[in-house]
């Protein structure tokens, strides 16, 4: 019986999230294929407000997560973008996105969510003015030649591969985790059980909480049906917004990339800003709603609406099954260049063939390697050379802004 009716609130959470996910996926999709091209890095490149408040703009509806846009950030570091709009971006980015608007909305409320989304927006800029007005003053910078000058695809066929390939499938595992931590939560989880502790509430549950989402990896949109758990337990609305901020915003990992591209002063910045501002915008939330409206929480449905949850869940599903077949065909393919001798490498970050160039030209660099072949679909680099140091080869990806770890057997 516990676990039909663990399966049974897995089934209602999917229900609930993949409607408003598939259409975030899909609106991701539109904005990739048909925003004009270097739209997104246009205007950045000074060292003031208007460049800040542009990329905060830019970075809000993106849907990437706190890892996934750092090497986008570092992208338009190189295009020409000033220190304070990169900021800006890392920091507003990954709270939010069009998929994880729609999901809040759908899970939270639209109060809650379009106050997520004022929260990442302000947030963006005020760790961007910060930046400016803290560090060492730069002059407008010039672009670099980049993957946006390259000629887009137009058509369904590219919106469906970015959505799919590219979106759905950075972030389809945490979103996993996040349906099955989710219904687990609700089954075990008394209605009241925050509301009856008393370290949960007011600014000691934030710092709670805060100390917990910092390290860890959130991805933006899994995130919301755990926080609606929460909420739907007792936890305060205040404190679930400062999960949904400071999570998705950070990690182990992030710390180190921003530390490695923009330096310690603006890692400091970059951190104070995401805990001071989720603490501040969550007493502020409790303060004016004090608990959004959960129009699908309470797992009750119109029977007029249950076709279209049950219908994109499975779309959603398959989905998963799709990219799940994908990855272990990459995987094989890797198992099988290994067993030539090579040194592969799985890269996270690769977007365009301006990446593989850029990951390519950084491998190549090293004494050691002879040769770098990036294959941009399986995620994967080979490596041909003489005493290869797998470590070497990591960081030197890493420095051009991405992730990588090698291939493990």
């Amino acid at each position: 019986m516990l676990a039909q009716s663990f399966f049974e609130a897995v089934w209602q959470v999917l229900i609930e999230l993949s409607p408003s996910l598939l259409l975030g996926l899909l609106i991701a999709g539109m904005m990739r294929v048909y925003l004009p091209s270097g739209f997104v890095h246009r205007g950045l490149s000074r060292p003031d407000l208007k460049s800040v408040m542009r990329a905060s703009v830019v970075g809000v509806p993106l849907p990437l997560c706190s890892c996934g846009v750092i090497p986008t950030a570092l992208g338009l570091r190189n295009e020409g973008a000033s220190k304070g709009a990169t900021t800006a971006f890392m920091i507003s980015t990954p709270q939010t996105g069009v998929d994880s608007i729609l999901v809040s909305a759908a899970f939270l409320g639209w109060p809650f969510a379009l106050f997520k989304v004022a929260a990442a927006f302000v947030t963006g800029i005020v760790g961007g003015t910060l930046v400016n007005r803290l560090t060492a003053p730069e002059a407008a910078r010039q672009p670099e030649p980049s993957c946006v000058d390259e000629r887009r695809e137009r058509g369904l066929m590219p919106v469906l591969r970015y959505a799919v390939i590219d979106l759905l499938g950075a972030i389809d595992l945490w979103i996993l985790a996040g349906v099955l931590l989710a219904a687990f939560l609700a089954l075990v989880l008394p209605s009241d059980y925050f509301a009856s502790q008393t370290w949960s509430q007011g600014l000691l549950g934030m710092l709670v909480v805060l100390a917990i989402s910092l390290p860890l990896y959130v991805c933006t949109t899994g995130s919301v049906p755990i926080a609606a758990s929460l909420i739907a337990a007792g936890l305060p609305a205040g404190s679930a917004l400062v999960f949904l901020m400071a999570g998705p915003a950070t990690n182990v990992a992030t710390f180190g990339a921003v530390y490695r591209t923009l330096g310690r002063s603006i890692l400091l910045i970059y951190l104070g800003t995401v805990i001071v501002m989720s603490v501040l915008f969550g007493l502020l939330f409790d303060g004016l709603l004090a608990t959004p409206a959960m129009p699908m929480t309470s797992h009750e449905h119109s029977s007029g609406l249950d076709w279209l949850g049950a219908s994109s869940a499975v779309v959603l599903l398959g989905l998963m099954a799709f990219l799940s077949f994908r990855r272990l065909k990459a995987r094989v393919r890797a198992d099988a260049l290994a067993e030539e001798g090579d040194l592969v490498l799985q890269v996270q970050g690769m977007s365009c063939q301006h990446c593989v160039s850029s990951v390519k030209k950084a491998l190549e660099g090293l004494d050691a390697v002879e040769e770098a072949n990036p294959d941009l679909r399986a995620g994967l680099v080979r490596v041909r050379g003489e005493r290869l140091d797998a470590s070497q080869l990591v960081a030197a990806i890493e420095h051009a802004g991405y992730q990588a770890q090698r291939k493990s057997s």
